[in-house]
């Protein structure tokens, strides 16, 4: 029986590594794809396909200009997604995006509903500036980003698979924006903060996008190549010292569970969603650079990413100068 167990332990970890080694090579031509369109930007690029390589959505932050639509339009062509754009505007509604029931007349005089779908019936939705629509609106996509299906006039319908959600907004400071719920932001599964480029991505953006001709992504992967991906992610091991550093950081970052110095600091804290996104994200970071388990190093480079946007700093600490980036940094710092 022992015998018999290892053997198939011993299958499956062969079947990880041959996975791996062919998902490895998609992801990679898709990383590179994408590069050729996109100067600059090579974390934003690997921690947008991160989020798409766990199944996630994804929350792009920066000020307009900085090739955030562009990122979102090269994954779904480089991936083979079915990708369809929503830009918000304060007078946006939900029905906007979710799509309305119309009533219609055959031949015969019988009257009848028909529900008539929404842009957010496809594979990968760009929310563009999400963060200009009303909070009404903004909650059109609470149930389609962690359930997978939206219901209209008390009749379910599910969304096409994958299904991934990747919004752009404006930094808060900006006229005409709303911030988002809290209960939104959790559903993110990382928040990615787009800088501008430097002065030699900036000049090779100059002379690439200013000529006759600019280049055009190229598809990649497929839709059933990306759902091969996620499913792989989520059989990559974990080691237990990996999973203990999770739960240190994200426990750490809550008022209630929080050393002395920290908890005072901290207004309110991510729950076990941010958990649950960082095991997937660590994971599919060694998918990405070509390991077949994650380390403790992976959960320092994206516990950034993960949690900022699901907590907040307490009025004292923002006023003596505090940030979420340099408590996020110390609590890192911390995990040894």
């Amino acid at each position: 029986m022992i015998q018999a167990a290892s053997d198939g332990a011993t299958d499956l970890d062969a079947a990880i590594v041959k996975g791996a080694e062919a998902i490895g090579g998609h992801v990679a031509a898709a990383r590179a794809a994408i590069g050729q369109v996109i100067y600059g930007q090579d974390q934003v690029v690997d921690r947008a396909l991160l989020t798409v390589l766990c199944g996630g959505h994804a929350l792009l932050v920066g000020v307009p200009g900085l090739a955030k639509t562009k990122l979102v339009e090269a994954l779904g062509t480089v991936l083979g997604l079915d990708a369809r754009r929503v830009q918000f505007t304060p007078d946006l509604m939900p029905s906007d995006i979710l799509g309305s029931e119309v009533l219609e007349e055959d031949d015969h005089g019988r009257r009848s509903f028909r529900f008539v779908s929404g842009p957010i019936f496809a594979q990968l939705l760009m929310a563009d500036e999400i963060n200009r629509a009303s909070p009404r609106t903004q909650s059109a996509l609470l149930q389609a980003m962690q359930e997978y299906h939206v219901t209209v006039a008390g009749h379910r319908y599910d969304l096409p698979r994958p299904f991934h959600v990747l919004a752009t907004q404006n930094p808060l400071e900006q006229e005409g924006t709303y911030p988002l719920p809290e209960a939104q932001l959790d559903r993110f599964l990382m928040q990615i903060d787009v800088g501008y480029p430097d002065r030699d991505a900036e000049r090779r953006i100059l002379l690439a996008t200013t000529g006759a001709e600019e280049a055009k992504p190229r598809a990649a992967m497929s839709a059933d190549d990306l759902l091969s991906a996620q499913r792989l992610v989520r059989r990559l091991p974990v080691g237990e010292s990996v999973v203990e550093a999770i739960l240190d950081l994200v426990r750490s970052a809550r008022p209630e569970t929080a050393e002395k110095g920290f908890a005072d600091k901290i207004a309110w804290g991510p729950g076990p969603r941010a958990s649950q996104s960082l095991m997937l994200a660590v994971r599919a970071r060694a998918l990405l650079d070509g390991r077949f388990a994650p380390s403790i190093d992976d959960v320092a480079a994206l516990a950034d990413p993960v949690l900022k946007h699901r907590m907040a700093l307490t009025f004292s600490a923002r006023a003596d100068g505090d940030t979420l980036d340099g408590l996020i940094g110390k609590l890192v710092e911390r995990l040894g």
